[in-house]
This record gives C-alpha cells, structure tokens and sequence, in this order.
C-alpha cells in the first residue's frame, strides 16, 4: 500500500501524536520511520486521495502539533511515496540536506505578511501627488479628453500605482527583516502588492509581531494588512 508522508523531524523529537488522526476516512493511524538520526511522520494514504477539508485540515494538525515541541520539516499535502521502505531509502539518500535544513528551522516558526493597498484610496494618493495626473484625470472628467488622454491616464495610473506599491514593499520588508532569520517572498495575488514569508526565532516573535502591527497602524485604513502565524515553516523546506 502507498504511504503518505507528513513530515520529516529528528529521531529525538517527543512525537506527541496519540490523539492524532492522519488523512482519509476512516482516517488512518500515525507511524514513524526511522533512519539514522532522521524520521518520517506517515500513514497509509487513501485510495482516493484528494484535497478534501478534513484531509486538509488533518494534515495540517500534524504538522502544528509537531512544531510545538521542535524543528519540523513539513512536507506539502498529497506528498506520497511507494513503501516504507521507499521513505527510508529517500532518509538515507537525503541525510546531510535533511539535517541541514532541521538545524536551520531549530527554535523558528513562519509568519506570512500579504498587504494590499485599496483601489480608490491608491488612486487620490496618485491624483494629489501627481500634477499630471490630476491634469489628465480634470480633462478627461470634464469632457475635453480625447481616446488618447484617457488611455495615457490610465497608463499613467499604472505606472504611479507600482512604483509607490515596490517603495511600500521595501519599506515594510526593511522595517520586519532585523526580526527574522530568512524570508521568502512570494507572487502576490488579486489586490496584493506583497507577499512575503519570514522564518522568525522563538526570541525574535514578540518584536516581530508589534512591529507587524505598529506598520498595520501607521498604514492606517488605506492598506490591509494580514499576518498570519506561527505557522509550520512550509516556505523554509
């Protein structure tokens, strides 16, 4: 039967999964396999094995429960192998790199920041800093703009929209990154200008976290500011 891999930690790691249930229905009872100092969190994986809620839901218990109480390496969902035996030939092939990554995550959680900037409070930041802009905008409102005007404003807009969103970016990057060990950004999506993942040590959680609201504050109403965590370091694997 094929196995679903959870995650991967060190031998050493307390393993506190007892009332724990792993993916599927009936859902399926939690084992480890071990090789070396390593170990692989599995269970048997469904037949049928999808995106479901509650597997969703369960893979992702294990993975809070096992960063609780140390370093994890937590795999992404739907990851299966073929036996045991496989899972353990791939502890053994991978050991050093394993390893690596296990003392890299020791004592660090991942907190995701997503910000998105709101359309109409964008554009009256642009048409009051923006001469041009506010020229273009009283033409075309007025009834003297031509085809040509409204598209220059609407590429004018643009261009105005993403240089103050990458200023923004950067600035609230430089502002959590002395608080964070390693970060990964990412490819924002729908109203997002920035979408960025920070590993953050044990010691560092409560700066990082009143800088994170300190810059929700000052962005004020104009901006949303969602940051999430702590959170099993997926970004880092």
């Amino acid at each position: 039967m094929a196995v679903y891999v959870y995650s991967i930690t060190s031998k050493d790691h307390p393993m506190r999964l007892d009332d724990v249930h792993g993916v599927g229905e009936p859902s399926s009872p939690l084992r480890t396999v071990t090789n070396g100092s390593l170990c692989a969190v599995v269970s048997d994986a469904p037949e049928d094995l999808r995106a479901r809620r509650r597997d969703v839901l369960a893979h992702q218990e294990v993975q809070e429960r096992l960063m609780v109480e140390g370093a994890v390496l937590p795999l992404q969902f739907g990851m299966t192998a073929e036996s045991d035996e496989a899972v353990r030939a791939a502890l053994e092939d991978r050991a050093d790199e394993f390893r690596e990554r296990l003392r890299s995550l020791e004592g660090a959680k991942e907190y995701n920041l997503k910000v998105s900037w709101e359309e109409g409070a964008l554009l009256r930041r642009i048409l009051l800093e923006s001469e041009e802009a506010r020229e273009l905008n009283a033409a075309t409102r007025g009834g003297n703009g031509t085809p040509q005007m409204s598209l220059a404003l609407g590429e004018l807009v643009a261009r105005e929209a993403e240089v103050r969103q990458q200023a923004l970016a950067t600035g609230i990057v430089e502002a959590l990154r002395p608080y964070a060990r390693d970060e990964t950004p990412s490819p924002p999506g729908g109203r997002d200008f920035l979408n960025i993942s920070f590993l953050v040590a044990a010691d560092e959680e409560e700066m990082f976290q009143a800088t994170g609201t300190r810059l929700a504050n000052q962005l004020g109403e104009e901006c949303e500011v969602r940051l999430r965590g702590p959170l099993p370091p997926y970004s880092f694997v």
